[in-house]
């Protein structure tokens, strides 16, 4: 498998799962603004960082699904991004929350196989703990992005930094789920 079958594959389950709870639970993300969205993949991130520093993880679940939680948060920021948050929770049907879900993924897998072509596939010769600390660090730039409201003098926005963060976390997936 070349590396946009392995994105493409890791990126159905990440969106099976995102169905899964648009199923469960609506489309009750509208409500978080992109601040508190940024504080939920914190959470995850530092999750997967805990657990690679103390070797071992208490809840039963590793970092396979912490990844696959940001991939699916950074997507709900990009969303959140594009449409705004919403008073309601149910002012996006579960198809209009898919097909945004498919944009956003696209743009990604564009933006991936773009600087895997201008950075030869570098990513791969990282460790997954690398991945961790780069999202973290996107996580601290997107919060200085919000307290700043958006007015950066030279920097990417939020959209951006949402999307490295989804990329880094699909990396670490396809690490686990094929290997070096």
């Amino acid at each position: 498998m070349n590396t946009q079958q392995q994105f493409e594959q890791v990126m159905a389950e990440c969106r099976e799962l995102f169905a899964k709870k648009l199923h469960d639970y609506g489309a009750a993300w509208r409500i978080m603004r992109p601040s508190s969205v940024t504080d939920q993949i914190y959470i995850k991130a530092n999750r997967i960082r805990s657990i690679e520093t103390k070797g071992k993880a208490l809840i039963d679940e590793g970092i396979r699904s912490e990844f696959i939680a940001i991939v699916n948060y950074s997507i709900v920021g990009l969303i959140q991004l594009e449409l705004g948050h919403a008073e309601d929770a149910s002012s996006l049907s579960v198809a209009d929350a898919l097909a945004l879900y498919d944009k956003h993924a696209h743009a990604s897998l564009e933006l991936m196989l773009k600087k895997n072509h201008d950075y030869d596939e570098a990513w791969r010769g990282m460790r997954i703990s690398s991945y961790t600390d780069l999202i973290l660090m996107k996580i601290y730039r997107t919060k200085q992005i919000e307290t700043l409201a958006g007015a950066t003098w030279v920097s990417e926005g939020a959209d951006a930094n949402y999307m490295d963060m989804m990329n880094y976390a699909v990396f670490g997936l396809i690490k686990i789920e094929f290997g070096e």
